[in-house]
């Protein structure tokens, strides 16, 4: 345990460090929304675009993979609802907190930290994570949140969401690379530098800007996000691994990233999301900044526990 919570603390600094510096307005909140653009649409695309163009479609489906994944996350999802519609929220606060439960940091945090934390073959298990926490996820809460506003389901729905996934680079970095891959067309030297070098940005860039960020969030609501962080931290990778573990049994190395994945802290696109459709955006901000602080130590212990796996 402490020979892994040593070597993820690093990735924690540059976190600790990049909120210093917005704290401290040395980084101001214009420059850290320019540097979130940067990792975004260039330097996480070219490193997700290197992996997948050296992977095969046939590598990267696994279906008891994805059927694992989804049981562990729709049942925290789930779950999540279940509570809030308890408590008197409405469809669209519901929808927005299971969010924050189920959906974690794989993109910034959970590609660069556990690429290096367990080598460059987890990539390929946390683009398949990634993959469903954009489409499936990331389109079921636009249809949630649209439809219980517009009263019913309607083209303009499911028009919303085709538009969004394919504006977003990460969805469009992972097909390019496995068109690449699939046409078997080499990647020529300089192409493969520009991509290498450009991707290398993404682990400290993501790490700095996730701190940036987490210096505007306010911990308001200190128990609904402490549910929140609970489920997120605890529940999500805790179901995964029933699904990976017992109930659609995975390959030891493959199961041991997923769970590792399933417990990485509140993704930021959540308060995106959230202060987009006007709902809960304070709910969701101390959900991320509570999440990402106790996961110095959660995902430590998660880690330290799924190497032992294969």
């Amino acid at each position: 345990m402490i020979e892994i919570f040593l070597k993820t603390l690093p990735f924690f600094a540059i976190i600790g460090l990049g909120y210093g510096a917005a704290r401290t307005k040395f980084f101001s909140e214009e420059a850290t929304a320019y540097l979130t653009k940067f990792v975004f649409y260039f330097a996480l695309s070219a490193m997700l675009f290197r992996f997948s163009a050296n992977l095969s479609f046939g590598d990267l489906i696994d279906f008891k993979f994805i059927s694992a994944y989804l049981w562990g996350t729709a049942f925290v999802y789930g779950l999540a609802m279940a509570v809030s519609f308890y408590t008197g929220r409405s469809i669209e606060e519901a929808a927005i907190e299971a969010q924050c439960a189920a959906i974690g940091n794989v993109g910034f945090l959970g590609i660069p930290m556990l690429a290096l934390l367990m080598g460059d073959e987890a990539v390929k298990s946390v683009m398949l994570v990634l993959a469903i926490d954009l489409v499936i996820f990331g389109s079921l809460i636009v249809i949630l949140v649209t439809g219980a506003r517009d009263g019913r389901m309607s083209i303009g729905i499911l028009k919303t969401v085709g538009i969004g996934l394919l504006k977003n680079p990460m969805i469009v970095s992972i097909t390019l690379g496995l068109l690449w891959s699939a046409f078997s067309i080499p990647i020529p030297d300089p192409l493969n530098e520009f991509v290498g070098i450009l991707g290398a940005a993404a682990t400290p860039g993501a790490l700095f800007a996730i701190g940036a960020s987490l210096a505007s969030k306010s911990a308001e609501r200190l128990l609904v996000s402490g549910w929140l962080s609970f489920c997120k931290l605890v529940l999500h990778p805790l179901f995964v691994a029933i699904g990976a573990l017992v109930l659609f049994p995975v390959d030891p190395y493959p199961a041991a990233v997923m769970i590792a994945a399933a417990s990485l802290p509140v993704a930021g696109n959540v308060y995106i999301l959230a202060q987009h459709y006007g709902v809960a955006p304070h709910r969701v901000s101390a959900a991320i900044l509570i999440s990402t602080a106790l996961s110095v130590v959660t995902v430590s212990a998660v880690i330290a526990w799924v190497v032992q796996l294969y």
